[in-house]
């Protein structure tokens, strides 16, 4: 996943179009002197439409696509004809794609299944031709129905990486390297913290061709949900993960202090994110012997952990073991 490709945040200017008037046609034939009104509806104002798309993964089609208009409905005719309606504007966009409104912040939909469509912005209605307006006294109405305005605003289109089990830690915890191992994502690994600064998804295969799709968050800091660090960018995409696994580093100062932090920022940013599944692990556990892995293991109390290393291998079918069991429980 190329990190200048990926976007995950999109504002964007809609305009649904406006609906078609009304035709007031009068019936004039030969032989037919007073025929009466026979004017039709104007068509319907253009939606714009969102569609879910699995193949795709970024939001980048829509980055410099800033004004989005859809197309005007037409006119009523003659003979109670409907004009044709307005060119509906369909945005394919990737599976997690929540839609906002700019000026309320208010919660318009999410996009979750594949060929899913809804409706970012209705067209204006058709106007009614004459035809609907005679009545046993006014047999004549010379007047139709002005076609309904479309509507225009500012909208924010935000997504959410879907996954199965999401890695949360500090930076340089070992995220990258354990999805490396586990699946066949190739994220950029180095010993520098914010190595990864997009969401890497990998497929992790499991026993009896079973598997399970893992997301590589970019790392949290104390302070991220009041923006510090990469700070509220990434933390969303946490909130549509199934099951959250947490990981500590080996050499970490203070296991427990660290863990309470991670959980800390969660709670402050979404306090519905303790409510997930959760699962703690310490990495890099090749560094440590087995009276250390005891001494850790004191210190985290009745905390359920499990100590592996993505670089020796060990523990690792015991994780995928683990975390099967979680998701199925």
């Amino acid at each position: 996943m190329a990190e200048t490709n990926f976007v995950d945040y999109v504002r964007i200017h809609c305009q649904s179009g406006n609906g078609g008037s009304g035709s007031a046609h009068l019936r004039r034939e030969k032989f037919v002197a007073k025929g009466g009104p026979d004017g039709g509806d104007g068509g319907r104002g253009g939606h714009i439409i969102l569609v879910g798309n699995e193949q795709m993964w970024t939001l980048l089609h829509l980055k410099f696509r800033k004004h989005i208009k859809a197309g005007h409905g037409e006119p009523g005719g003659k003979q109670r004809s409907t004009g044709a309606d307005g060119e509906d504007i369909y945005l394919e966009v990737p599976l997690g794609t929540v839609a906002r409104d700019v000026e309320t912040g208010e919660f318009l939909f999410e996009i979750t299944k594949h060929g899913e469509e809804q409706i970012l912005l209705k067209g204006g209605r058709g106007g009614l031709g004459n035809d609907h307006f005679k009545t046993s006294t006014h047999q004549t109405p010379r007047f139709a129905q002005p076609g309904e305005e479309g509507v225009e605003g500012w909208k924010v289109l935000e997504l959410k990486v879907l996954a199965d089990v999401g890695l949360v830690g500090f930076p340089s915890a070992g995220k990258s390297t354990l999805l490396s191992v586990v699946s066949a994502a190739k994220p950029k690994i180095a010993d520098y913290p914010f190595t990864t600064l997009v969401p890497n998804l990998g497929i992790v295969g499991h026993r009896e061709q079973r598997s399970f799709v893992m997301a590589d968050i970019p790392g949290i800091i104390e302070g991220a949900h009041e923006g510090k660090g990469l700070g509220l960018r990434f933390l969303r995409h946490i909130e549509r993960n199934s099951m959250l696994l947490f990981m500590v580093p080996a050499d970490s100062k203070d296991h427990l202090k660290e863990y309470k932090i991670l959980l800390n920022e969660l709670e402050k940013y979404n306090p519905e994110l303790l409510d997930k599944q959760r699962f703690l692990t310490i990495s890099k556990a090749d560094m440590l012997d087995e009276e250390l892995m005891k001494e850790i293991s004191r210190e985290l109390g009745d905390i359920p952990h499990l100590f592996f290393s993505a670089v020796s291998g060990f523990n690792i079918q015991q994780l995928k073991d683990r975390i099967w069991e979680i998701l199925n429980s």
